[in-house]
């Protein structure tokens, strides 16, 4: 299995408010989840829709795949780099660290 780099929340949070466009924050969690907690700006395609919608994603940008704590969106991550994605990485901590770390706004569940 290839190996997925992970990347801080604080990062990503930096880049955005930077105004960094050149990623794709993927969240891949439940839409029941999404009505808890959500990252605006984030694209959303649920785990077990990844499969079929890939093709939406831009195989030229980078593509940070997050889910509640980071074991889903490992697998997605991992799941896109055996598709043949070359800049992917996994949000360690997920929503979750994202709610300590970056937006406490955002619920922690």
């Amino acid at each position: 299995m290839a190996v997925v780099q992970t990347v801080e929340v604080t990062e990503i949070a930096r880049r955005r408010a930077a105004g960094d466009n050149s990623f794709v924050l993927l969240d891949v969690r439940e839409a029941e989840e999404l009505q808890v907690a959500q990252v605006a700006g984030a694209l959303h395609i649920p785990m077990g829709e990844v499969p079929q919608r890939a093709k939406e994603l831009d195989p030229d940008k980078e593509i940070v795949v997050m889910c509640h704590r980071g074991r889903r969106s490992n697998l997605v991550a991992h799941f896109l780099v055996e598709q043949g994605f070359t800049n992917v990485h996994n949000l360690k901590g997920g929503i979750h660290a994202w709610s300590l770390e970056v937006d406490p706004s955002v619920p922690v569940y």
